[in-house]
């Protein structure tokens, strides 16, 4: 990166960004990206970012691939990339949906929600829209920030929540439309970490080793580390416990099974074992977050 220090760019500093409406410690939401104090310096980004461009320019680049945004295009940034070289025109204005990757799962049914707009979003960093498809994300977000907006309400959480789920749902049409007229040729890094990823959706409740892994891609798995590392930016083992806890949060929450039937579906030892891999994770016990 130039040899310059990379700044970490967090959500709440976001909060502070134009007329930014944000909920607890997870979700912001700024239609004034444009007053946004971006820094010369390198930013990564410590959040998942969506925006719509409805006027005016920018150029940028993420993990130092180019990028360019124009009326009309929706732009993918996932967490941990390195955002860089930003330029905007004065009237630069975007509809941007900042949200932290816990509060993410907080409200994804599974874990292929998950993969699809990860992988997509790293293939396809900015997307032109069809009118209908600018349309329905301006619906959602106005309708969001006018939920965010009514602290009285006493499932605002829950309601937001709820309308992002939707979102993200609706917005997929868009995710199948480009991958069908997509004719993008994919790196071998790309490819690999795409099947990676493909064998954790079939295989994470039962393995939990990198090399297993890698010997089913068919190659070491310090090499299969480094490919997800340098694709990713997260290590196959952050992979791995990222879709163990989603999986077990939603269990956790929206499964009548006990803990110990849990503990054998996913392939724990004991239910001790869970618990402090749950804990390590969470924060909390298995016990106490599916009180609430």
């Amino acid at each position: 990166m130039k040899n310059r220090n990379i700044i970490d760019t967090t959500l709440e500093q976001a909060r502070t960004w134009g007329n930014a409406l944000y909920l607890t410690d997870g979700l912001v939401l700024t239609d004034q990206i444009a007053h946004a104090p971006i820094s010369k310096e390198p930013q990564r980004m410590n959040f998942i970012l969506m925006a719509l461009c409805r006027k005016g320019r920018a150029q940028y680049s993420i993990d130092t691939h180019k990028q360019t945004v124009e009326p009309g295009d929706l732009l993918f940034i996932s967490e941990r990339h390195i955002v860089d070289d930003y330029e905007a025109t004065s009237d630069f204005e975007c509809l941007c949906i900042m949200l932290s990757t816990q509060f993410y799962h907080g409200f994804v049914q599974n874990v292929k929600n998950v993969s699809s707009l990860l992988l997509f979003s790293m293939n396809n960093p900015v997307v032109h829209l069809t009118a209908k498809e600018i349309q329905t994300y301006s619906n959602y977000y106005h309708t969001i920030r006018e939920k965010i907006a009514d602290e009285s309400h006493h499932y605002r959480t829950e309601l937001v929540q709820a309308w992002l789920l939707a979102m993200f749902y609706d917005m997929s049409g868009v995710i199948w439309r480009i991958e069908q007229s997509s004719a993008k040729k994919q790196s071998r890094s790309d490819v690999i970490f795409a099947q990676f990823i493909a064998l954790l959706q079939e295989h994470y409740r039962k393995e939990r080793r990198v090399g297993w892994y890698a010997s089913q891609l068919g190659i070491t798995a310090k090499y299969l580390s480094e490919v997800v590392k340098q694709v990713s930016k997260r290590t196959p083992n952050e992979w791995i416990d990222s879709y163990v806890v989603l999986e077990l949060r939603v269990m956790l929450r929206n499964s009548p099974m006990t803990i110990k039937e849990i503990t054998e579906a996913m392939n724990f030892p004991n239910q001790s074992f869970l618990g402090k891999y749950f804990k390590e994770h969470v924060g909390v016990s298995p016990s106490e977050f599916r009180k609430g």
